[in-house]
């Protein structure tokens, strides 16, 4: 009966092992197609939830690029705007008082998601630097009946 020493026993561990990491350095190393899918999927995702008069995001995160998941689980169409902004100062309104003047934020706003469906999920990318941030939706009525969230990126 063959029985194996410590030293042979460590070799084939040692074999085992690095056979397994094979396949995980193929798919991270940016080598190949499965590499390249790899590293594109590899920024953090945030999950948002939009309902009505309601949006549901983390309230710090750190600076890096995000993909930002966003589902409407409410009954109506939604938007979400992000944009960087100063200071506490609330978002300039239209005359009608009830919608963001988006022509104003242009310059400061990072990324849209035009109206969706409920019940769908769309996703968004965007690069956060320190600062705040608002995610808003600006459908009428919706930014001032407080479909709005804070982000404060340090």
């Amino acid at each position: 009966m063959w029985r194996a020493t410590a030293r042979q026993t460590g070799c084939w561990a040692l074999l085992g092992a690095a056979l397994l990491c094979v396949p995980c350095a193929f798919l991270t190393c940016g080598c190949g197609v499965a590499g390249r899918a790899s590293a594109r999927s590899a920024g953090r995702t945030v999950g948002i939830t939009e309902k009505d008069f309601s949006i549901t995001a983390p309230r710090r995160l750190s600076v890096g690029r995000f993909t930002l998941r966003v589902r409407n689980v409410g009954p109506d169409r939604h938007e979400l705007i992000v944009a960087r902004v100063g200071g506490g100062a609330p978002l300039p309104l239209r005359r009608d008082g009830l919608t963001v003047d988006e022509q104003r934020i242009q310059a400061a706003t990072l990324g849209t998601l035009e109206p969706a469906q409920p019940r769908t999920t769309r996703t968004l990318t965007v690069s956060l630097t320190p600062g705040r941030y608002v995610l808003f939706c600006n459908m009428y009525g919706h930014y001032s009946g407080g479909m709005h969230a804070v982000l404060v990126v340090n």
